[in-house]
């Protein structure tokens, strides 16, 4: 049964969104500390409504280590206010972390950078996280705003939780696309700035470009308007991430960045490389030293340099830029596709909650 508001007293205000607040509770049975997020749906239109309906029910079956919990849900009529009660990460979010990290630079401090040790972290909760997402039981769900903000630290440089589904879709095992077009354009695929269809696809690419500003503290496709901004994602280029990263790296996100979605890796594929999951021992590397007979072939083959050319198409010189091979990516296939399940009215939460 939903709790009530008597249940909990609100410790601090943490943050303000268009349609109500987020506060830092503490719920007085055991004196355990929640986020509660308070939503007026009163003027919400049914779209908004459906938004909210679908991010309750999806918190509510969701359960993984790196998924934000829900808790509770309480409703009072008399306002037309949900508060949604969910798990408190103490650490911040990833936007937090970055911004502090830019500041630590702009001050000439040497440690600015965010260590790879922990970006691979980051990058492996995240990929578990969305693999609990894209193999869901219920249907395949696509979380659609993966950005810094969106991720949140249970302690400072500690383990990372996803949140914030209000614009996430779950797809039916007979549909594999979406067709929307929602998200924060930085994050945005090519896909969805060309208004295609897309499925877990535009995820991964998401999360590529997560990663990379988790990085280079900035995302990978910058602009001054929005219009600027998508004609840069649909180009597909970008500078290469500082090189106290590894090239491996930086050739994995380069592959999630792919144009052509059917290019990219899906996340199972990116779980069993064995420098972002630390439970895949690493491949036995073949030996590269030349054979006495074959050197006049190296000198043919031009061997790639660690700027040159990667697998991924990208090739980095000494100006820390990286530019796109020019060949065309294959068309997006367009598949057919049926009727999207559509989310439930605001009624389907059932507003068992007592009133004030």
């Amino acid at each position: 049964m939903p709790g009530r508001q008597s249940d909990y007293t609100v410790v601090q205000q943490i943050g303000v969104g268009s349609f109500g607040t987020c506060c830092l509770v503490k719920r007085l049975a055991d004196g355990q500390k929640f986020v509660w997020k308070e939503v007026r749906y009163g003027n919400m239109r049914e779209a908004e409504k459906e938004s909210l309906v679908r991010e309750v029910n999806l918190l509510r079956d969701l359960r993984h280590p790196h998924i934000v919990r829900y808790i509770d849900r309480i409703v009072s009529k008399s306002s037309s206010t949900l508060y949604l009660v969910m798990e408190y990460c103490a650490g911040g979010d990833l936007a937090q972390l970055i911004q502090d990290r830019k500041q630590k630079r702009l001050a000439g401090r040497l440690n600015s950078m965010v260590p790879q040790e922990f970006v691979l972290k980051v990058f492996y909760q995240l990929l578990q996280a969305l693999k609990e997402l894209h193999l869901n039981q219920q249907g395949k769900i696509l979380h659609r705003d993966l950005k810094p903000a969106n991720v949140f630290l249970t302690s400072a440089m500690g383990d990372v939780k996803l949140g914030d589904f209000g614009l996430a879709r779950v797809l039916s095992s007979e549909v594999s696309m979406a067709i929307s077009y929602v998200g924060t354009p930085y994050y945005m695929s090519p896909e969805q700035v060309a208004k295609m269809r897309y499925n877990e696809s535009s995820d991964v690419w998401s999360l590529g470009c997560l990663i990379y500003e988790l990085c280079a503290l900035h995302p990978p496709f910058t602009a001054k308007d929005q219009k600027e901004l998508y004609g840069k994602i649909k180009k597909g280029e970008f500078r290469r991430i500082p090189h106290a990263y590894s090239d491996e790296l930086f050739t994995t996100l380069s592959s999630m960045l792919k144009q052509n979605p059917e290019q990219r890796p899906t996340v199972q594929s990116l779980l069993q490389m064995s420098f972002i999951n630390p439970s895949i021992m690493p491949k036995p590397k073949r030996s590269t030293t030349p054979r006495v007979s074959r050197v006049g072939s190296l000198k043919r083959d031009s061997i790639a340099t660690k700027d040159s050319i990667n697998s991924s198409g990208y090739k980095s010189n000494d100006t820390n830029t990286s530019t796109p091979i020019s060949k065309p990516s294959p068309p997006f296939n367009k598949q057919r596709h049926s009727q999207l399940h559509k989310p439930s009215t605001i009624k389907s939460l059932g507003w068992a909650g007592r009133q004030k």
